[in-house]
Parts: structure tokens; C-alpha cells; sequence
């Protein structure tokens, strides 16, 4: 070949190399604090509004069954970010600090991806610096109140800056963070972009439009709704989020603390349409997956409990949405994941080997239809006080400390209502939930005894019982819940 044209296959292919790189796909994340999975309009809640949400929906791939791994802590949101950021249930990763973890960010660091991180993180400073390039407004902790969030930003000389009070609601201060850094990136390479908001975490204190809408037309209480849990899970004298409301929950507190936390999530979905708009101005929407869900669920009232602190579906159930190059608009599946199946799922879709410790399953097979399912069944573990095993219709709970058992028909009973377990003729679904408990327990290697027996649960009543003050809610909920 003559040297010139030598010369110019040598320039084509070196153009070849480049415009592969540059024609990495981007990933987005987008993560919600205490969303449960039915707060979505698109996923069958006429009684809420997430416009934003539901176009996400239309324009990719629902995941229905989708579940957090339970948890090792009351604030179960510092284990779910931590499974999710590692790939590892919480039996095989340090869940304060993630210092025995390659995180999902750190990992795609490592292949060429600009590493950008905004909101909330719960696992300590050093994990977040090994994860992240830049950030900015980075909120270390668990909560505050959303009006004066305490956030940090990444340096030039790549410290974290002192903290400072956030000037804006949460949801807008972390969105205006994420669309800065959309309108800024060079594109010289992909990115991976992590948006952590807090919302709809209490304090429930959406900006007043947001929740003077819903109090004009207060949601209904939900289908479980009870005044009280009539027994002691292990969470309802020292939990925290018990302690949001008085005892007994009445119809008018419920209905309340939903239109507070429905305004939440409405603020929340516009600023998700302010991202997905920056996104699609940057002219790189077409090549970017872009991930919607949650750390976990959130009771208001079902089963007469405020918090995320059981295995109920209400608390383990989480929204999930993929959407991007190749996959299916508008379609979804009821299949089984966790929410750390998203690790092995975009190693997968990015083509980057995934670290060999991972737990989860790649989901890609769910939305290219290659398969229904990628398990059986979901095992649901929480502290040493719950545990709680289901397939596609039946569930078993058990309360170890406590020696009861709680059976669910799920197709005919889905918001957990009526316990079976002593019902005649259910013993066989008993002693088979049990063994698959027991496989799962072998499995990940929690050696938590439950229950083979059922005993009848004390019944308490914690009418009139003296508040724990929280220093996180404003006056005028301290005043309209308590006073």
C-alpha cells in the first residue's frame, strides 16, 4: 500500500476507535428516598400526579415486582443505597462504609466514565470519594429538615468543602445540581450521573402549593389501613418513625401525612422533568440509560404503622424504571428483583465485566423477552426481628424473637390483611415456605433461627403512649400531629 493511503487508513481506523468511545452509552439515576411502589400514576394510582414519571414510564421498562433486600438497620435506606452502590445483600457488604465493596460508580471509573454524584448519601465521605469525579450539594446523612439541607460540594483540588445550608428546597437544589452538570460535561467521554434526592423522606413538608393541592382532595386511606398494628413487631416502641404521629392513627391523621407525602412526590416528579428536559437539550438523551426507583417503601397508615420498618410489601416493594437504547417503551413485567440486580444489569447493557462478588442477576433478559423471570421467589430479611419469604402467591412472615408466623394469599388478599397460618388446610404452604426460607437463609448465610411453631402474638395497645420527640419536624407538624 502507498504511504499516503497506509497514512489514511491508519487516520480512518484511529476515527473508527474514537467515535466507538464517544459512542458509549451515558447512564443517569435518578433515586427517591421512602417511595413506595404504588405512588406512580402510570403504575396505578389515579389519586396521584407524576406526569414526568409516567412519560418515563411510557417511554420504558417497568419493573413490578421489585423489592429492596430488607435491611440491617431502623434506617433502612443506609443498607439499600449501600446493596445498590455494591451489588451485595447486606449479609456480605459494610453497610456504614462500603469499605470491602467495588461501588457500581468506582467500577465504571475505571472504564472511562466521567463519575458524577448529587443528594444524598449514606455510607460516609470516603466511599463517596472513590465513587465520584465531581459533585456538587452532596448531602452526607440520612434526613434533614428539606428547607436547610446540609450539603457539601467536590473541590478542584478534590476535598470535600465544609458543609453548608442548602438555599432551596431539596428536590430543586439537587435537580439544579444535575442539569448544571448535563449543560457542562464536555462529552468527550460517557457519564455516569447519580441524582439522590431526598424526597419523599420526612420531615413531610412539601413547599404549600404542593400540598395544599392534596389536602383540596385528600387520597383515600389506603385498602390496610389500621389504627394500630395489634401486636409488637420489634420496631413500635423504639422506632423512630412510629413516632410521627399519635396512637391511635386516626382516618384524618392518615389522609393528612398522605396529601403531605403525595405533594412530596409531585415536587419531586417536576424536578425529575427538569432533568429529563436538560437531558434531552444536551442532545445526548438517545444514548443514555436512564434508571428510576427508590431505597424503600413506606407504610402511612397501612397495617397502622408510619414507617419503612417491616417486611410488609407496602415497606419492601420499590418502583423501578429502565429506560434507553434498546429497550421496550411501555411495556413492564411482575417478575421478581432487588433493587442490587441494577450493578450486574448495566455491566451487562454497558459491556463493562462485572466484580465477581455480585449477588444479583442482569434484568436485560426480562425487557429483550428471553425470559419471564430471573427467580422463584424473594426472601425479605430485616434485623434479627423479621424475616419474610414469598413467591408468586403466597408469603410467609416470621417474627423470630416474638415465635409467631404470619401465611398471605397474595392472589386473593395483596394488601396482607387476613393471616392464614392457622387457618385449616394451609399447614402445607407453612411447612414449603419454611424450607424455601431456609434454602434462602443457607444461601446468603444468615443464621437467624425463625420460628417452626406459630404462637399467638401478644396483643399491645399504645394508645396515649408519651412521644419521643423529633428534632426534624417543623413546628406546624409537631403542632397539627401531636398537639
Amino acid at each position: 500500500m502507498k504511504p499516503h493511503l497506509l497514512a489514511l487508513a491508519l487516520l480512518g481506523c484511529v476515527g473508527v476507535v474514537g467515535a466507538a468511545d464517544m459512542a458509549k452509552p451515558n447512564v443517569l439515576v435518578l433515586f427517591a428516598d421512602d417511595q413506595r411502589a404504588d405512588t406512580i400514576a402510570a403504575h396505578g394510582n389515579p389519586h396521584i400526579r407524576t406526569p414526568h414519571l409516567d412519560k418515563l414510564a411510557a417511554s420504558g421498562f417497568s419493573f413490578h415486582g421489585n423489592y429492596i433486600f430488607g435491611g440491617n438497620s431502623g434506617a433502612v435506606c443506609m443498607p439499600s443505597r449501600a446493596m445498590l452502590m455494591s451489588g451485595r445483600t447486606w449479609f456480605h457488604v459494610d453497610t456504614v462504609s462500603l469499605k470491602d465493596a467495588t461501588l457500581l460508580p468506582e467500577l465504571l471509573r475505571t472504564h472511562g466514565y466521567v463519575t458524577f454524584g448529587t443528594g444524598k448519601w449514606h455510607n460516609g465521605p470516603p466511599s463517596w470519594l472513590r465513587a465520584f469525579q465531581r459533585g456538587k450539594t452532596v448531602m452526607f446523612g440520612g434526613m434533614s429538615n428539606h428547607s436547610k439541607v446540609p450539603v457539601r460540594d467536590l473541590g478542584p483540588d478534590g476535598a470535600l468543602t465544609p458543609p453548608r445550608a442548602g438555599e432551596k428546597f431539596s428536590s430543586e437544589l439537587f435537580a439544579d445540581s444535575a442539569i448544571e452538570f448535563l449543560r457542562t460535561h464536555d462529552g468527550a467521554r460517557p457519564f455516569f450521573a447519580y441524582v439522590a434526592f431526598t424526597a419523599p423522606h420526612d420531615p413531610r413538608m412539601p413547599p404549600p402549593a404542593y400540598r395544599e393541592m392534596y389536602y383540596r382532595d385528600l387520597p383515600p386511606l389506603p385498602p390496610n389501613f389500621l389504627p394500630q398494628l395489634p401486636f409488637d413487631n420489634g420496631m413500635m416502641k423504639g422506632g423512630r418513625d412510629e413516632n410521627l404521629g399519635a396512637w391511635p392513627r386516626t382516618e384524618a391523621m392518615i389522609r393528612d401525612q398522605l396529601a403531605e407525602y403525595y405533594g412530596l412526590i409531585t415536587h419531586l416528579d417536576e424536578q425529575v422533568g427538569r432533568i429529563l428536559a436538560a437531558l434531552e437539550q444536551s442532545g445526548r438523551a438517545t444514548n443514555t440509560f436512564i434508571v428510576y426507583a427508590a431505597d424503600n417503601g413506606l407504610a402511612l397508615g397501612s397495617h397502622g404503622l408510619l414507617g419503612k420498618q417491616s417486611v410488609f410489601e407496602h415497606s419492601m416493594r420499590v418502583p423501578l424504571i429502565v429506560a434507553g437504547p434498546g429497550i421496550p417503551a411501555g411495556k413492564s413485567t411482575r417478575a421478581f428483583t432487588y433493587l442490587l440486580d441494577l450493578f450486574p444489569t448495566l455491566c451487562d447493557i454497558l459491556g463493562i465485566p462485572p466484580p465477581a462478588a455480585l449477588e444479583g442477576e442482569s434484568l436485560r433478559p426480562l425487557w429483550e423477552g428471553t425470559q419471564t423471570r430471573v427467580r422463584d421467589s424473594v426472601f425479605l430479611p430485616f434485623l434479627q426481628i423479621q424475616r419474610a419469604v414469598r413467591d408468586e402467591r403466597w408469603k410467609l412472615i416470621a417474627y423470630p424473637k416474638a415465635g409467631h408466623l404470619q401465611l398471605f394469599d397474595l392472589q386473593t388478599d395483596p394488601h396482607e390483611r387476613t393471616n392464614l397460618v392457622e387457618r385449616a388446610g394451609h399447614a402445607p404452604h407453612v411447612r414449603r415456605l419454611q424450607a424455601l426460607m431456609k434454602r434462602w437463609q443457607a444461601r446468603v448465610g444468615d443464621t437467624l433461627g425463625v420460628p417452626l411453631t406459630h404462637t399467638p402474638p401478644e396483643t399491645v395497645d399504645l394508645t396515649g403512649r408519651k412521644r419521643v420527640p423529633d428534632p426534624w419536624q417543623p413546628d406546624w407538624i409537631v403542632r397539627k400531629y401531636f398537639e
